[in-house]
Formats: C-alpha cells, sequence, structure tokens
C-alpha cells in the first residue's frame, strides 16, 4: 500500500462539552437525551442531514414488532419515542402486534424536539474521522464537515456510532464476523400507485407465517402472522426475470396510505458487505436499487394490487445489520438471552426477543433477560462508553442486542452512567451502579 505524508497542522477546538455521542440513531438519541436531562452539557452529532439513523434513513418503520399482550420491556425512551410519534399522528397501527409503526418521515421532526426540549446541542452533516488520546483516556474526536476540520472536547465520549467506529479509532479490542457469515445489507424502498383495497385482500387471503422464512423458533412463533411476500419474486425467477442468485424476498412492515403508497419494503438483501469498508458500501448501494427495480417489476407483474405501482423513493441510505462489536468487561451470550440471565448491574429488561441468522424468537409468553452495564464498557479504553448494536455479545446474543428495542435501552443507560461518571469524579468502569439504575427507576425504565 502505497502513502503519503500529510503536512502537520493545527485543528481548530469547535466545542467543548460533558457528555458527547456520537451517532443519532435510537441509542444514541437515548444516550444524549438521558444525558441532557441528568444536567450535562450534552452534544450529539450525526452523519446524516436528520437523527433517527436506520429509522429515517433505511426507512425502517416497526421497532416493536416483537410486542405482545405479554411481553416484558423496559420502558423508558423506547416507549416515549413512540408515544411522541403518536401524538403528532407519526404511527399507525403494526399489523404484526400490538406496537406502532412509525411514520419515518416524521420521525425526524420528534427527534429533533427531544433534542432540543431537553437541551442537546445538534451537530448534524459532521462524520467523526478520528479521535483525541491523552494515554488510555479519550478527551474527544475530530470531526470533518462542510465546515472542515475541528475538534470536539468532552469529559465522556458514548459510541452509538452502530459500527464501534470510535472504540476502533481509540484502540478498544473488538471482534467482527467473517463476510460470509455476516448479516445482509438492504436496500429499502416505498412504492406509490398501489391498489390499496386488493392488495390487502390478497394479503388476507394469502397470510404469511413466520415458520414461512425463520429456521429456528421454539414453536410458539410459527403459526404468527408474518407479512411476508415470496410468490412474486419466485416467479420472476422461474421466468429469468430476477437472477437465481438475487436474495429478493420482502418483509412489509404492514405500512400502506389511503391514496395507495406502501411505505416500506425490505426486499432486497444483499450478503458479504463489509458496512466499514466505503468500497464495499458504494458496491451495495449501487446494486442494491437495480435490485430493487427488479423487485417492483415482479411485483407489478404478480402482485395483485401493484399492477400501476411505481418507485416512491429509496431509502436515503443503504440499511446495515452487522459489523464491529466492542470487547467489552463482559461478553452478553446466547445462553444469557435464551435462559432469562439476571445480572446485579443490569441496566434494562429487554425482551427475549431475538432475530437473525434465521432464528425468530418472540417476548410472547413473557420472556425478558437483564442488559449487563459491563457490555457497555469497552476494554482498554477510559472513559468511553459504547451503545447500540455494537456492544460485547457473542453471534447469537447479538440477534437480540442488535435491535432497536435493545439499543435504546443501552442508550438511555449510558447516558445516565456518563452522568453519574461527572458528577462522582470517577471513570466509567468505576461508577457506582447502583445510582445508576435508581435514576433509570425513576425515568420509567424496569432494570429488574
Amino acid at each position: 500500500m502505497k502513502y503519503i505524508d500529510e503536512v502537520k497542522k493545527k485543528t481548530p477546538v469547535i466545542a467543548e462539552t460533558d457528555v458527547l455521542v456520537v451517532g443519532g440513531g435510537p441509542s444514541g438519541l437515548s444516550a444524549a437525551i438521558s444525558a441532557a436531562r441528568e444536567g450535562m452539557n450534552t452534544i450529539l452529532i450525526e452523519r446524516f442531514g436528520s437523527f433517527g439513523g436506520n429509522i429515517t434513513q433505511s426507512m425502517v418503520e416497526s421497532i416493536a414488532w416483537y410486542r405482545h399482550e405479554d411481553t416484558v420491556e423496559a420502558g423508558g425512551l423506547n416507549l416515549e419515542f413512540e408515544e411522541r410519534a403518536k401524538a403528532i399522528g407519526g404511527t399507525m397501527d403494526d399489523p404484526e402486534s400490538i406496537g406502532e409503526l412509525l411514520d419515518t418521515e416524521l420521525f425526524k421532526v420528534v427527534a429533533d424536539d427531544m433534542i432540543l426540549e431537553s437541551g442537546v446541542k445538534p451537530l448534524l452533516h459532521a462524520l467523526a474521522v478520528d479521535v483525541i488520546m491523552d494515554g488510555p483516556t479519550i478527551k474527544g474526536i475530530i470531526t470533518e464537515s462542510k465546515s472542515g476540520r475541528g475538534a470536539i472536547l468532552a469529559k465522556r465520549v458514548i459510541d452509538a456510532t452502530g459500527d464501534a467506529d470510535i472504540a476502533f479509532y481509540a484502540g478498544a479490542p473488538y471482534k467482527i464476523s467473517p463476510a460470509n457469515q455476516r448479516m445482509a445489507v438492504t436496500i429499502n424502498f416505498a412504492i406509490s400507485g398501489v391498489n390499496k383495497d386488493e392488495f390487502l385482500e390478497y394479503m388476507k387471503n394469502n397470510p404469511g407465517k413466520i415458520s414461512d422464512w425463520a429456521t429456528e423458533t421454539t414453536g410458539k412463533e410459527d403459526d404468527l402472522y408474518s407479512p411476508y411476500i415470496v410468490e412474486p419474486f419466485l416467479k420472476a425467477k422461474r421466468a429469468g426475470e430476477i437472477p437465481e442468485d438475487a436474495r429478493i424476498e420482502s418483509y412489509w412492515s404492514g405500512g400502506i396510505t389511503e391514496s395507495g403508497e406502501v411505505t416500506n419494503l425490505n426486499a432486497v438483501h444483499i450478503f458479504n458487505i463489509d458496512p466499514t469498508n466505503v468500497w464495499d458500501l458504494t458496491k451495495a448501494e449501487i446494486e442494491g436499487r437495480k435490485q430493487a427495480l427488479l423487485a417492483i417489476d415482479a411485483l407489478r407483474k404478480y402482485m395483485p394490487g401493484f399492477k400501476k405501482a411505481k418507485l416512491r423513493n429509496f431509502a436515503c441510505s443503504i440499511g446495515t445489520r452487522e459489523s464491529r462489536k466492542v470487547v467489552g468487561m463482559y461478553e452478553l451470550t446466547g445462553d444469557d438471552v435464551r435462559n432469562e440471565a439476571r445480572f446485579d448491574d443490569s441496566i434494562g429488561a429487554c425482551p427475549e426477543f431475538l432475530d437473525a441468522y434465521g432464528i425468530v424468537i418472540l417476548p410472547t409468553t413473557g420472556r425478558y433477560f437483564h442488559v449487563p452495564y459491563r457490555v457497555t464498557v469497552p476494554q482498554n479504553v477510559d472513559n468511553l462508553l459504547v451503545a447500540g448494536r455494537s456492544i460485547s455479545s457473542d453471534r447469537i446474543a447479538f440477534s437480540a442486542t442488535r435491535q432497536m428495542v435493545c439499543c435504546a435501552i443501552t442508550g438511555q443507560a449510558v447516558g445516565v452512567a456518563a452522568s453519574i461518571s461527572i458528577k462522582d469524579s470517577v471513570s466509567c468502569r468505576k461508577i457506582n451502579i447502583q445510582k445508576v439504575q435508581k435514576i433509570l427507576e425513576n425515568r420509567g425504565v424496569r432494570v429488574f
């Protein structure tokens, strides 16, 4: 590999803060809002033009399709997001559950409002490209944007990038699965011109089930309804209209407007992509849009109600599911998740909700596990906490920790933990966890 020597130059400090949160998805939103509510000067930076992460960038409407009558969950900000969206008409009923589907465009406003109301200082269109270290202690980050290169100094930093970017730059140990074992990336899209009545009548008469696509369940999930659409794409493959090696099968969230807009189709799945490699991401974006058009052609030809359908829009960015995971002070395991593990340092009760690698387990009988604080604390780096899908977990536990409900749980908890760390003048790994738990419970979180 060739290298060039860059000219050494001074980087201006563009901001200083108590808590800096990098990444504005469900985990980052939760972290920033919870830190600000504890009185911390808090900055939340995001590389795109809106907050919300996969909700707003990749049009993921359903954050709670796991929720059934007997589900036990943590509550807190996770539910507040839904309630705030519903209050402005930004949700609709989820046909798969008793949860709510989010209007992913209106959620951008929900996120803005909650950030500003809590006193968080937002910074959009800013990409974190490096860290500022003092030995093993993180002191801030370097950003690049239209305004140039700048430094943000912070007493505590929270990595909510989803890819553990900040932990990686700081030298924290991490794991990443081989490409052929990694979950797919997806280009989601919306369609207009659908005959709503005809489409819904077909779905009613041809209901999908989770057992149509899951390879491992507990049995109780098998006959649960799933808005899974595959027949049009199989017909297109048999007709030579979709390549045999293309993974096109649609998970329709259930969103459809009175004017015939199907608001999200999760149909195109591209494997062997590294979300931390821009060449791979570029390849996936282009190939994903190409395959999405093939999917729409198949729906027009073989799906009732779609004869006059056309593309409304693609998601703003490809949806990624899996990349780096930090090596934390504890690694959550599949056994922990499957056996309702209990921990003294619990920061939230996460429903037993697994969905990855063909495994689907839904918390229909009230089962849940504790998320321990230690999975958010990376090894070898002080005053850095990690929230979201890159917390410390093994492959099977990741089926649960990658879910947005768990991301919000870890985000809210580390926002509080960072605040306690500053108030008590101790490192993040030495905080009084009972103080964190008490605050979370006062904020409506079920900790135990």
